[in-house]
């Protein structure tokens, strides 16, 4: 006898844009009958992005949809396949990739239209239907609450280390920050033998890197002039990749820091202040002067997402997700309001089920 499915979810959306106070429960209908391709998951847990904070502001730089569900990373357990679903089975844990339909090589106008909880709707929702090509297996070691962590962070950093020259073992990384894409850039790099430079505004937050494998440490809130620190540490040379999530307010420092024919990866802005010494023109001479490489990073496919978890497998001691806090779905607000407030290290998690 097949299982008795869901007929309806219950999920976050919003009425308007704004603020994540703004978040409202509603019951939705699922599919009476799955189309050929698709897969019906059940979610368990989902962790939140930076980028859920703009969007709920209504500042992020890409089109919406009106009543937008949110939430772009989740982990869950398969339901219910259709027909002709040849690579999963009822019961495989999965995640859904950042953007649905990016499966290989660079995304695309269409890809990057299929983010979700952006594009389309999210996955902070109980039950959702995705295309069989969407998923990734989870591995096998982590929990639901750690692989939710995986599809925009840990992806995000992996995109960056293994890009056109991928970090290798002796090469310096300077990361910025202790959030979710900045914890696992460190894991990462620490995992394919790279020595790691790590800044933050807070004692507490950098001794917590250390555990996780930073070599060095620098306050950049006590040590404003971090940057002539990092160019001690390497004696003059600068660092190999600079993770680069702080925008406007460090970009000025990672141009300075990054060594002559280095790689800048720029991922955030969540240091957005303007800078008066960052001129286009400032930018541009210094690319050209340090033969420099600078590569915005977009998440990533589900191609590459395969392949970071080949990594995550083979080095679970060193890249196991860091989880800071766990909400339950009730107290989403919450989450956002304790992401805000920018207390964590590593990823924010509501527990869905």
């Amino acid at each position: 006898m097949p299982p008795i499915l869901p007929r309806s979810t219950r999920e976050l959306y919003y009425p308007k844009l704004g603020s994540y106070n703004n978040l409202k429960f509603r019951e939705s209908t699922l599919p009476s009958e799955l189309q050929p391709s698709d897969v019906l998951v059940k979610i368990h847990a989902v962790s939140l992005q930076f980028r859920d904070l703009l969007i709920s502001r209504g500042t992020y730089p890409l089109p919406t949809p009106e009543y937008l569900v949110p939430g772009s990373d989740m982990a869950g357990e398969v339901l219910a396949v259709g027909e002709q679903v040849t690579q999963w089975t009822v019961g495989d844990r999965v995640c859904a990739n950042f953007s649905l339909k990016h499966l290989y090589g660079d995304p695309s106008p269409a890809s990057v239209s299929t983010a979700l909880g952006g594009g389309v709707d999210g996955v902070l929702t109980q039950y959702k239907v995705f295309h069989e090509t969407a998923l990734v297996a989870i591995p096998d070691h982590l929990s639901y609450e750690e692989a939710s962590t995986l599809p925009c962070a840990a992806l995000t950093a992996y995109n960056a280390l293994s890009g056109p020259v991928p970090v290798k073992g002796g090469d310096i990384v300077l990361v910025q920050g202790t959030g979710g894409v900045s914890i696992f850039a460190l894991q990462f790099a620490v995992a394919l033998g790279a020595t790691v430079i790590l800044t933050s505004s807070s004692d507490d937050k950098l001794a917590l890197g250390r555990l996780y494998g930073a070599k060095y440490t620098i306050n950049y809130k006590s040590t404003p002039d971090w940057e002539k620190k990092v160019m001690k540490i390497t004696e003059g040379r600068g660092v190999d990749h600079t993770v680069e999530v702080g925008g406007p307010g460090t970009f000025g420092k990672s141009l300075e820091v990054t060594r002559i024919g280095g790689w800048i990866h720029a991922i955030g802005v969540l240091d957005p202040k303007e800078n008066a010494n960052l001129t286009v023109a400032n930018v541009v001479l210094s690319t050209i002067v340090k033969g420099l490489n600078i590569r915005g990073i977009l998440v990533g496919s589900v191609e590459l997402f395969k392949e970071m978890n080949r990594l995550i497998t083979s080095r679970p001691d060193v890249t196991r997700p860091v989880i800071d806090k766990v909400f339950s779905f009730e107290d989403t607000i919450k989450a956002y309001e304790y992401l805000e407030s920018q207390a964590h290290v590593g990823k924010v998690v509501i527990k869905v089920a």
